[in-house]
C-alpha cells in the first residue's frame, strides 16, 4: 500500500483566527475557506476545523497529545517571533537548549527545533 499525506487537521473553536496565526507565522496562503474549515497551503497543508466547545490540551498532561515541530533557522528569534504573533511559552520545557514547546492561540502544542 502506498498513500501520501496531504494535511494535517486540527480541531479548534476559531478556523479563521488560528489559520491567520499560522498563515503569518508559516508565511502560507489560504486555499480553502468556509464557516467551519480553513486550509493552508504548505509542504503539507494544514487545516483548522470547528468543533463546538472546543479546549485545548494541557500541559504538561499525562495524555498523549500530538503535535508539531517547526524548524527555524535562530530558536530565540523564531521563539520571540512566535510570541508577538500570538503564542505562549509554557513553563515546563522538557528540550533544555535542544527546542523549545509553544502552544498557538488555542492551546495546540508545537516545537520550534533549531536547523
Amino acid at each position: 500500500m502506498s498513500a501520501e499525506l496531504t494535511t494535517i487537521v486540527l480541531d479548534c473553536a476559531d478556523p479563521a483566527t488560528l489559520a491567520a496565526f499560522y498563515a503569518k507565522a508559516l508565511g502560507w496562503e489560504v486555499t480553502y475557506q468556509d464557516d467551519e474549515t480553513v486550509q493552508l497551503g504548505g509542504p503539507v497543508g494544514l487545516g483548522f476545523q470547528r468543533v463546538a466547545g472546543y479546549r485545548g490540551p494541557g500541559w504538561p498532561d499525562a495524555a498523549k497529545h500530538a503535535h508539531l515541530d517547526f524548524k527555524v533557522g535562530d530558536l530565540r528569534s523564531a521563539v520571540k517571533e512566535f510570541e508577538a504573533l500570538g503564542a505562549t511559552k509554557p513553563d515546563f520545557q522538557p528540550g533544555g537548549d535542544d527546542w523549545v514547546v509553544l502552544a498557538d492561540p488555542e492551546g495546540h502544542l508545537f516545537c520550534l527545533i533549531p536547523g
